[in-house]
């Protein structure tokens, strides 16, 4: 993708801009906020919120369950290409340590989550459960920027943390997929989705490289790269999306399946390489032509979502900063001693044991997709204000890391 910095300050600025904006207005006006957030877009729509036997399009459906797809999008393209290209970083032994760290940074929140949970009793339990995937979330960007202040650009914990949030934001959109539904799942519907990636693939990305065999001028594909360029995935995105919603899984991944179909390069630089920005092929181009459309979208999702109230805070905001602040170090520690130590995989050559523990810290950023959970696990209303919080706090975890990285005695390392 983009260097760091420009990805920092394109994506996240607009973010952190939005939820302050939001914070701000929730707190000083709260009733022209929500009215705001919910307005009716249309009414009787054939996309939207479900209600009476009708859907209603609110702002707040077109940010997160419309717009948001796009910013999923590219998340799937990272990961896709990270697991598909021979290249890709979740490939082979050396991903084999990040991956089993990855799910300790997933299990141990929603242990202690929920283990806290059933502790504060039944009602709380019962209260706050279906939020226990709210603290498995590591914000890629904020995590990558965190670890550069701890480790340093050229330590190799840097790229180790990259792998376990590429492999978390995977994880995470498993989960999304499967246990938080928009709706009364109807999954005959995914074979639209399914049957709309495999014709776009086969029509205008397998057929085209077919007749172009042993051709080295492509014509076909040329051609189609040059008349038709994305307009034909676009089209297979908007059946694959409208699927999704019929289907009742949360539309905002509706455009999955679609980026696997997308003529992706031979090999894959990393996320946030600085070389990733002369890649040509079709995917990458998609990507670099959404990058201003989902700046907008990121502000619009701060400030659509961050709105909570400070007398908000409640149960579920201790239990998601507990589940990010405690779980994921001690989750992610564990794990990847046991990968490292027990199993005899490794770890990175010039990275020390201890620095998993630094690793974890930083990696309980959840912000950005914590706040996503938060949004599908609750109905609007206190409980989903409370764990809202939590996410926003957990901001908290860039403190921690850096006491923890000077307290272990972390040498930084540059380029």
């Amino acid at each position: 993708m983009y260097r760091v910095w420009n990805f920092l300050t394109n994506y996240s600025l607009l973010l952190i801009i939005g939820a302050i904006s939001a914070l701000i207005w929730a707190n000083t006006n709260p009733d022209s906020y929500h009215h705001f957030i919910h307005l009716v877009v249309w009414d009787n729509a054939p996309i939207g919120h479900l209600h009476d036997g009708h859907r209603t399009l609110t702002l707040h459906y077109l940010v997160n369950d419309v717009l948001m797809a796009l910013f999923f999008a590219i998340a799937a393209k990272e990961v896709w290409e990270a697991v598909i290209l021979k290249t890709g970083s979740l490939r082979g032994k050396k991903a084999a340590t990040p991956l089993l760290a990855t799910a300790g940074g997933m299990l141990g929140p929603i242990s202690v989550y929920l283990g806290l949970a059933m502790l504060m009793g039944s009602d709380t339990y019962n209260a706050v459960a279906n939020g226990w995937a709210i603290p498995t979330a590591t914000d890629i960007a904020f995590s990558y920027l965190v670890g550069r202040m701890v480790f340093g650009a050229g330590h190799p914990a840097v790229r180790f943390l990259l792998l376990l949030a590429i492999a978390d934001d995977a994880g995470g959109l498993i989960i999304l997929a499967v246990f938080y539904p928009s709706g009364e799942l109807a999954p005959e519907w995914l074979l639209v989705s399914v049957a709309a990636a495999a014709t776009v693939y086969l029509l205008f990305n397998w057929l085209p490289r077919r007749l172009d065999k042993g051709n080295q001028l492509r014509p076909n594909s040329t051609w189609v790269r040059k008349y038709l360029s994305f307009w034909p995935y676009a089209a297979a995105g908007v059946v694959s999306w409208y699927a999704f919603m019929k289907s009742g899984i949360h539309p905002a991944l509706g455009l999955l399946p679609v980026v696997t179909a997308i003529p992706h390069a031979d090999r894959s630089f990393g996320i946030f390489s600085q070389a990733e920005e002369h890649l040509t092929d079709l995917l990458n181009a998609i990507e670099h032509a959404l990058k201003h459309p989902v700046e907008i979208i990121l502000f619009f999702f701060g400030l659509m979502n961050a709105g909570v109230e400070f007398s908000a805070m409640g149960d579920a905001t201790w239990l998601v900063l507990a589940g990010l602040l405690i779980g994921k170090p001690v989750g992610i520690f564990l794990f990847g001693w046991i990968a490292a130590v027990v199993l005899r995989l490794g770890i990175p050559e010039g990275m020390r044991l201890i620095d998993l523990a630094t690793i974890g810290c930083v990696a309980a950023i959840g912000f950005t997709v914590s706040l996503f959970v938060a949004s599908v696990a609750f109905d609007a209303g206190p409980v989903q204000d409370a764990a809202k919080m939590g996410a926003l706090f957990s901001f908290a975890a860039a403190a921690i890391a850096i006491v923890v990285g000077k307290l272990l005695r972390t040498e930084k390392q540059e380029i």
